[in-house]
């Protein structure tokens, strides 16, 4: 059986508080922090790999990542936290990210250390705590920048390092049998409330589809595994499917991939140059565009050429992908289900947004949105 781990913002904050208890003299030799995960309501003891004071209100403590039989690159990647403590203060804890911390470029380069982290760190430090004093915590990851290049985090709008993201201290195998049963489980278990639901391949997709209007109870995380996913979601009943996602993994559906692990399959440029032929995109355009580096890279050339040309070749494309996208989906679930679901598509950029809604995307939403579609970082529809 694959063995879980724990996210990064959970060593974060095991780093933090080894250096906090070294501040406070109640330990001077820390191996081992306890930290509660708040989800789930458990405890767990990550161990300590190095922590020293570096002065007489500050010490910095390390801690390794381990995610498990996760197929994560962080993988015992240290983190560090830089912890300065102000003492006859009010009790309060401010988080900065250091180095190798991801800035969110649309939201003023804040670091990218969301809301569970944050609460993670604030919770277990204030619990930690023993006079009023305010706590300072810098939290570096000197492999973050480095790592980040590997990653789609500028997909996201995420630059110069790794986020902090997450809504739990679990850390899953995704592409295992084991975490596709949990996945499989929560289906089930929304589907005894909703007849519509909403399948978002990883945390990304749910952050974006909460802010913008979704029901968080209809959101299901599906990992790579859209293929099983949606022959359950047919099994079940559903009367319809909302994906929601960032174009360069959705394309692959386009193709009739439903295992969108990179391991898998990565035939992203190849499927966006054939739909792009196939809408009658200039042949020099498509050879621009296959041998682009990445699929954002391949947006942006029909966005240039759009620009330039006055047509709209973006607006087909994308438009050609959400339909072919939904269309897939239906024949997948009816093919493997003997049912038939509805299924549209909404694709985002790495810019957080919406660049196109299939048809059947268009019809299906007012059983997932209350609020005005008018609210929507929209470029095009």
């Amino acid at each position: 059986m694959a063995k879980s781990g724990y996210t990064l913002p959970v060593f974060a904050t095991a780093s933090a508080v080894a250096a906090l208890k070294i501040l406070q003299k109640k330990n001077p030799a820390v191996t081992e922090v306890e930290i509660d995960l708040l989800n789930p309501p458990v405890k767990a003891k990550i161990p300590v790999e190095q922590v020293a004071a570096i002065g007489e209100n500050q010490a910095l403590a390390i801690t390794r990542s381990n995610p498990g039989d996760n197929l994560d690159l962080t993988r015992n990647t240290p983190i560090w936290a830089l912890v300065t403590l102000h003492p006859n203060q009010e009790k309060k804890i401010v988080i900065q990210g250091g180095e190798g911390v991801g800035k969110i470029v649309g939201q003023n380069n804040q670091p990218a250390i969301y809301s569970y982290a944050r609460n993670l760190l604030e919770t277990n430090l204030l619990n930690h705590l023993e006079n009023n004093a305010m706590v300072e915590v810098k939290i570096i990851l000197p492999e973050g920048r480095k790592l980040a290049e590997r990653t789609s985090n500028a997909a996201f709008g995420v630059v110069e390092g790794l986020s902090l993201l997450g809504t739990s201290g679990i850390s899953q195998p995704l592409s295992s049998p084991e975490q596709l049963e949990l996945y499989l489980e929560d289906l089930n278990n929304k589907s005894k409330n909703f007849e519509h639901l909403v399948f978002c391949i990883g945390e990304n997709g749910l952050d974006l589809a909460t802010k913008i209007g979704f029901n968080p109870a209809q959101l299901v995380k599906t990992a790579n595994w859209l293929g099983p996913m949606l022959v359950k979601a047919g099994e079940l009943g559903l009367k319809s499917i909302l994906l929601f996602g960032y174009h360069g993994k959705l394309i692959k559906l386009a193709a009739n991939i439903f295992q969108t692990h990179h391991f898998v399959a990565d035939a992203r440029l190849e499927i966006l140059t054939s739909l792009a032929c196939f809408v009658g995109v200039p042949q020099e355009v498509c050879r621009q565009i296959f041998m682009a580096e990445t699929v954002e890279a391949g947006l942006k050339i029909l966005q240039n050429f759009d620009t330039i040309s006055g047509s709209d070749y973006q607006d087909r494309v994308y438009k050609f992908m959400a339909n072919k996208i939904e269309e897939n989906s239906r024949n997948y679930i009816q093919k493997h289900s003997e049912k038939m679901v509805n299924v549209g598509a909404i694709l985002f950029s790495r810019s957080r947004e919406i660049i196109v809604k299939g048809n059947t995307a268009q019809s299906i939403l007012s059983h997932y949105l209350e609020e005005s579609e008018k609210q929507w970082p929209v470029t095009s529809s």
